[in-house]
């Protein structure tokens, strides 16, 4: 076994930035895939710390051999996210992976009040998942109920938000719309993203929180206490500890390959 095998074998920590409909499973397959082809490995354990839907891009921890071990206190750890919720309509995902299908009103709610509810999420707090979540419901992941139309009850879970932070808010979502027409979804097709809702109020936000957060749950609570309805339009996830997106590596073959020989 070469020295370089050795190394992530004996456990190597890489950071991934990862893109915009790919599932936190493409990711680890993919790095999994090339550090096998590129060292000679026929077996290598490599997980992540801490899933990311399909439609949030930003951070994700990739663990290999031996620390593997540490994915748990990883994904303990104080979590960063940067988004966009809009006011005004649901989904049943509360994100653009299903189409909107109630609309709310939104002439009633003021910059003062939107970050004055911002404020009041920020403590130790009960939350309910999403329906569309890999939460486990009797072994099962909760979004397997939801697309084979069942019902069942999901357990609220104690988290803490730390910050809550609302930068701007706006009525247009140009930047989004750009997003959506630069996207390369060859890799996961399966993937559905819906159309950005027009109407409404678009929050942009920078939160804080513990383990088990769901910020899409955020955004559906966000709503509701506006009198309104909410879904996430964009999320990003840009810290998880002291592990920032910003040392991060796309995970394009030329980029992976570099990265696995630099170290």
């Amino acid at each position: 076994m070469s020295n370089q095998a050795e190394k992530f074998q004996q456990g190597q920590i890489i950071l991934i930035d990862k893109p915009y409909t790919w599932t936190s499973f493409d990711v680890v397959g993919k790095v999994r895939y090339l550090l096998k082809k590129e060292l000679g490995l026929k077996k290598l354990k490599v997980g992540h710390a801490g899933t990311l839907d399909p439609l949030a891009t930003g951070l994700l921890v990739i663990c290999t051999g031996k620390f593997t071990k540490t994915i748990d206190e990883i994904q303990a750890q104080q979590k960063e996210y940067t988004g966009i919720i809009t006011l005004g309509a649901t989904t049943a995902s509360y994100d653009l992976e299903k189409e909107t299908d109630i609309d709310y009103p939104t002439e009633h709610i003021s910059e003062e009040q939107i970050k004055t509810i911002a404020q009041s999420f920020i403590g130790e707090q009960l939350q309910e998942a999403p329906m569309h979540s890999a939460k486990k419901i009797d072994g099962k992941r909760a979004y397997e109920y939801a697309r084979a139309g069942e019902e069942v009850v999901i357990k609220s879970n104690t988290i803490n938000i730390y910050d809550f932070d609302v930068p701007a808010i706006s009525q247009s979502l140009e930047e989004i719309k750009d997003k959506l027409t630069q996207i390369d979804i060859r890799l996961n097709p399966k993937i559905n993203v819906a159309q950005p809702y027009e109407n409404g109020l678009h929050v942009k936000f920078k939160i804080g929180c513990s383990k088990g957060t769901y910020i899409r749950a955020i955004a559906r609570d966000f709503g509701t206490h506006l009198n309104s309805g909410g879904h996430l339009s964009e999320l990003r996830r840009t810290k998880i500890g002291d592990f920032d997106v910003k040392n991060a590596t796309l995970p394009t073959e030329g980029e992976l390959i570099k990265l696995i020989h630099s170290i």
